[in-house]
């Protein structure tokens, strides 16, 4: 008996668990079943086939286990509709009529559909790891973006708060001189107020202090 498997599982892997889940869903078995099949062959335990099929794979194959009960009915019906034609006619080996057509159009609808859907599922798994990835990258981007906003408002606001402090002692600076100015010319007004003019020997004016 080789040992239990614990390692992670691969792609391959969460196909065939896929694929055996729904055969038996379609079937009418049931997933404790599909997991001890896929746990025999891939080494696994039941438990862990379970955990692995509730916690990741059938997120991914919602559709697929919609076409699968769909497909169950339809046998379902089949297999009614066939029980009633067997009963109103007598035929030598019934059991073996009924089975061959059944297991015929199980078969047809196993391989061909599930494959088929598979592969599309396999196209949109890849879609969306891609669509996945960019959209992390988008993420780092956003928060890189808003790192960036967040530094340039407070770069912003110590810059405003420089430029009223600047304002400010440009208007203090104004004020200062302005007086100063007002100073300048009420010393000039008094010069000129104890300046008198005389003339002299020649007839010319001459500025004369108080």
């Amino acid at each position: 008996m080789s040992p239990t498997r614990q390692d992670a599982w691969s792609q391959d892997e969460d196909l065939l668990l896929a694929e055996v889940v729904l055969r038996h869903i379609r079937e009418g078995g049931t997933q404790l079943q599909a997991f001890e099949e896929v746990g025999k062959q891939l080494s696994r335990t039941a438990a862990a086939c379970g955990f692995r099929w509730n916690s990741f794979v059938r997120k991914q194959y919602k559709s697929g286990i919609e076409l699968a009960k769909k497909q169950r009915k339809e046998l379902k019906k089949q297999a009614v509709s066939s029980t009633a034609h067997q009963t109103s006619t007598t035929a030598e080996t019934p059991t073996e009529v009924q089975s061959q057509p059944a297991n015929q159009a199980g078969d047809s609808i196993n391989y061909s559909a599930v494959i088929h859907f598979l592969n599309d599922l396999q196209k949109k798994a890849e879609e969306t790891v891609k669509a996945e990835d960019e959209k992390k990258q988008a993420f780092e981007k956003i928060k890189e973006l808003e790192k960036k906003t967040y530094y340039l408002a407070a770069e912003n606001e110590r810059l405003t708060k420089n430029l009223r402090a600047i304002e400010e002692d440009y208007r203090s600076l104004m004020e200062i001189m302005e007086r100063a100015r007002k100073m300048v010319v009420l010393q000039d007004e008094d010069r000129q107020k104890k300046v008198k003019f005389q003339m002299d020997k020649n007839g010319n004016l001459e500025r004369v202090e108080k």
